[in-house]
């Protein structure tokens, strides 16, 4: 039984009376480290393939154009590292209609898919650390600014502020009416009219990708190497690989599937997990 197996299902059998049956994560693979600093994953449903945010360069937020986007496939095997180039730093992605948008520092990059290719870059004034990028159900993008403390929404290639009074924003998600945001360790509500609650807070305050399971449930990564199951206001962590100092960035995840796609940054892999 491998390690990331024992420490799953002992972080389960914590929380089993708020869960019932207690989640687990069960490694099914890790790509080779042929990555470049990956800070997130993002899964195509349509095209059975990983989109890999690859930062490389020196530093998350030097622009020295060393960024990209790889392609993996969904057997792990690494289709192309740098499957397009000429990004600065990139993070968060969301997909719409054959478009790529990636967070690239203070702008983003809209890559044409079906091309391969960088189709425009979509500058945001004031925009410091751009990260986590999420798409609504009518096809407005949406993206947190980590230092600058909002979250910005881009309508018709026009970004505006959406939303702000954050501690450090990171994670976003766009379900249904709803709108949720990673805030230094808690996970945050926002309902149609803008209404602030917090689902559930005391997760690693380095709270990182969200993705929606089913329901009120969802799972959240922290960067410095955390998985959490939320369920309502109840947490379980699912994933701890901190004192292996090995990072679980921006999350990726195939709702058929029930694969967690965990981008290791400095380990430069993408591991997936069956969410069991």
């Amino acid at each position: 039984m491998n390690t990331s197996y024992l420490v799953c299902a002992l972080a389960g059998t914590l929380v089993a009376t708020a869960f019932g049956q207690p989640h687990q994560l069960v490694k099914k693979w890790e790509t080779e480290a042929l990555l470049k600093t990956p800070e997130s994953v993002l899964f195509d449903a349509g095209a059975r393939v990983l989109y890999v945010a690859n930062i490389d360069g020196k530093e998350p937020w030097t622009k020295d154009g060393a960024g990209s986007i790889g392609k993996v496939g969904l057997d792990g095997k690494i289709i192309a590292a740098e499957w397009v180039k000429g990004l600065e730093a990139p993070k968060g992605m969301g997909l719409s209609k054959g478009k790529l948008y990636v967070a690239d520092i203070d702008r983003m990059a809209v890559i044409d898919v079906a091309k391969g290719a960088i189709a425009e870059f979509i500058a945001i004034p004031g925009a410091q650390q751009l990260n986590d990028v999420t798409v609504d159900k009518t096809g407005v993008v949406y993206v947190s600014d980590m230092k600058g403390l909002k979250i910005y929404a881009i309508r018709n290639g026009k970004p505006e502020v959406f939303l702000e009074g954050f501690k450090r924003p990171n994670g976003v998600l766009a379900q249904g009416d709803d709108f949720y945001v990673l805030d230094s360790g808690a996970l945050l509500k926002f309902s149609k009219g803008k209404q602030r609650t917090t689902v559930v807070e005391g997760m690693d305050p380095s709270t990182d990708g969200i993705e929606h399971v089913q329901g009120n449930e969802f799972i959240v990564s922290c960067w410095a190497g955390a998985v959490y199951y939320v369920k309502g206001g109840e947490k379980q962590q699912l994933l701890d690989t901190r004192t292996q100092k090995i990072n679980s960035a921006d999350i990726g995840y195939d709702p058929k599937g029930k694969v967690v796609y965990v981008p290791t940054f400095f380990v430069n892999t993408v591991a997936a997990y069956e969410l069991k």
